[in-house]
């Protein structure tokens, strides 16, 4: 089963962009094109944490983005939190390599900071996606970062936007996976916290993978599944500037995962920031290395 890897990559010229690499097996990893696959010249003037989802009714492909250059804000961060876009940028396509012209939508509250590291899951209940990214807010007197969420079928139109996770602490990104009749949310601040719930609106509880938690200085946790079946979660060591590294889950609800050692991966040449991980079909891999 093939991959497409949608990221970033550095915090220099057209480094804040989307780029494209691809894969046989979902840890050996080949990039695409020596520039960005798309380019985002307006607001921000940049993008980050790129996410991808295929849509299960149409097969339509979305992406979506950070409207956030911090090269260009000259690594400012205080202001782009408090101040920058609230804006999420989209992409489309029906085969992976024609892709529609990008637009943006404004998805964070009123008052709201930023707009960050959207992602979506599809909501079995709903039929739709429930779409949901960090932003900082200001609420009973503290100012952090906190998941918030909106259904959408077409990343168009959305419905109203509503809080979905908070923290005593920041939380500034989500990634969601549905197994064996739950969802489970992994959620970091330069550390990675597991919860699982039956329903993505209903309760969620604490669960604890050790092989998760004992990741230390990452954040853009994403998790897809493997060829035999197991989980696969990346979580970009930031700290270290040192790109991504594997988690393999065997089993999330009883705990039992793995870090790779750094022989079982390779993540290319290319320094991998923040992104999204979708499976392919073998033509739409070959499309892609043929492009």
């Amino acid at each position: 089963m093939p991959y497409l890897f949608t990221h970033f990559t550095r915090e220099d010229e057209g480094g804040e962009q989307v780029y494209f690499s691809v894969s046989p097996d979902g840890l050996h990893w080949q990039d695409l094109r020596e520039g960005p696959a798309l380019v985002w010249n307006q607001g921000d003037q940049g993008v980050r944490d790129p996410f991808i989802v295929q849509h299960p009714l149409t097969g339509e492909y979305f992406i979506m983005a950070t409207d956030l250059c911090i090269r260009r804000r000259n690594h400012q961060w205080g202001p782009a939190i408090e101040c920058g876009s609230r804006d999420v940028v989209f992409w489309s396509s029906r085969n992976l390599v024609d892709w529609s012209e990008p637009w943006s939508v404004t998805l964070a509250p009123e008052g709201a900071g930023c707009a960050w590291a959207p992602e979506a899951v599809w909501d079995e209940e709903r039929q739709a996606f429930l779409i949901f990214f960090a932003a900082y807010t200001h609420d009973n007197g503290e100012s952090r970062h906190r998941i918030y969420a909106a259904h959408t079928g077409d990343f168009r139109t959305f419905s109203p936007v509503f809080k979905y996770i908070e923290w005593p602490e920041h939380v500034i990104d989500t990634t969601i996976i549905h197994e064996g009749g739950m969802y489970y949310r992994f959620s970091a601040s330069h550390d990675i916290k597991v919860d699982c719930g039956p329903a993505l609106l209903g309760a969620f509880r604490r669960i604890h993978i050790p092989a998760v938690e004992a990741l230390a200085g990452v954040e853009g946790p994403e998790c897809y599944r493997l060829p035999d079946g197991r989980w696969c979660l990346i979580a970009d060591r930031i700290r270290e500037n040192a790109g991504y590294v594997p988690v393999v889950i065997d089993d999330p609800a009883a705990g039992i995962a793995r870090r790779l050692e750094d022989s079982e991966f390779c993540f290319g040449g290319r320094l991998k920031r923040h992104g999204g991980v979708v499976a392919i079909s073998e033509e739409e891999y070959l499309r892609l290395l043929n492009r």
